[in-house]
């Protein structure tokens, strides 16, 4: 699906259009309606570097960008504006959202044997250049050492929120374009 759908999707979670499970419980419903706003921020406010935009600009070849990922998601909420962001500045590169649940291919790209999402899989000529995911090396160290303090899930929520808040998708930023540079 296109972003417009993934946001689509997303507000017919949030209208009571859609209410299959997972999304028929009040947990997944919290989670979703702050991940949209959370997106929505990003897509507003977050800045996508000079210097990336220069990487995006060199693409010369098409490419496909396939993000899988679910609304009730926190970390698709921080990474994928900055994902659409950055293709938006060359049209050689079209973005595709699979719902990791529905018929998705998760089973090719787990992280440590689990379903981690967002996903981001970059294409060229149906070859693989790269996958990237389920979130930014600084991340992930937080939360293996918040885990391995035994902290309790929300407080590492809460943690990993003020993490993005801080980074504002620098990480993520240089992370996918140094991966496009090496591909």
């Amino acid at each position: 699906m296109t972003f417009q759908t993934y946001k689509t999707y997303f507000e017919s979670i949030l209208n009571f259009t859609i209410t299959t499970a997972p999304y028929n419980s009040e947990e997944f419903l919290t989670y979703t309606k702050l991940n949209y706003a959370r997106q929505n921020r990003w897509l507003k406010k977050g800045v996508i570097k000079n210097d990336s935009i220069d990487v995006i600009l060199a693409i010369s070849k098409p490419q496909e960008w396939i993000i899988i990922s679910e609304p009730w998601c926190g970390d698709a909420a921080q990474i994928i504006p900055f994902i659409i962001k950055l293709a938006s500045y060359n049209s050689l590169v079209e973005v595709r959202i699979q719902i990791r649940d529905e018929d998705s291919e998760i089973e090719n790209y787990l992280t440590d044997g689990k379903k981690a999402i967002p996903k981001l899989i970059v294409r060229e000529n149906n070859t693989d250049l790269f996958n990237w995911g389920p979130r930014p090396i600084g991340a992930k160290e937080l939360v293996k050492n918040l885990v391995i303090k035994h902290t309790d899930f929300h407080e590492i929520k809460e943690q990993l929120q003020k993490w993005y808040n801080k980074d504002e998708g620098i990480s993520i930023q240089q992370e996918i374009i140094d991966l496009l540079i090496r591909s």
